[in-house]
């Protein structure tokens, strides 16, 4: 069941993808905080979060 509305998945994904380009243009291990962008971008496609899930949160608008 998706529980990802469209104006955070927009957030997740555009997130993701500043973070993404930290691996990039960080040098050393600094690039790693680039990896925090992979979860953001699988939920925001995905549109599925387990940790909204697990506190009961749903940002889809219901129909």
């Amino acid at each position: 069941m998706k529980n990802v509305g469209g104006t955070d998945r927009f957030i997740r994904i555009v997130l993701g993808i500043i973070l993404l380009s930290l691996f990039y243009f960080l040098p050393g291990y600094w690039k790693l905080f680039g990896l925090v962008s992979f979860p953001l971008l699988i939920t925001g496609f995905a549109q599925k979060c387990a940790i909204n899930q697990m506190l009961g949160r749903n940002t889809c608008k219901i129909r």
